[in-house]
């Protein structure tokens, strides 16, 4: 399992890297390899503001649909649209092609209530 140190990461397995007051967020390696082949990816949010632990969207496997949660309150400014044709990316790369969406924090300090990488490998047993 990979959990790059750079990362912030949640309880709900999502994963936020932060530069300045913009947000790029995904779901983690364990995430990705407990829900399966990823067929689809559905973000309605954009242009929104979600709250945090708000749901922002889902992710479709081959054996089951998971909310996504917004690890930090912030309005959606991007969806990464290669995951409409490619959504294996979310499996293949998850902190790089695979990335979900990009926001702009309310609050870039709240980024210290999130989980650390060592703290997040811990929780899932890695």
């Amino acid at each position: 399992m990979n959990f790059p140190d750079d990362l912030y990461y949640t309880k709900d397995h999502e994963w936020l890297k932060v530069e300045g007051s913009e947000g790029t967020i995904g779901i983690t390696d364990f995430a990705q390899s407990e829900l399966g082949d990823i067929v689809y990816v559905d973000v309605e949010s954009l242009d929104d503001h979600v709250e945090q632990d708000g749901v922002f969207g889902s992710v479709e496997a081959v054996k089951t649909v998971s909310d996504l949660f917004m690890p930090l309150a912030g309005k959606v400014t991007a969806f990464n649209e290669d995951l409409e044709d490619n959504p294996e990316s979310v499996n293949d790369d998850p902190y790089g092609a695979g990335w979900l969406i990009k926001i702009t924090l309310d609050d870039p300090s709240q980024v210290a209530e999130l989980l650390s990488a060592a703290d997040y490998a811990a929780m899932v047993g890695h």
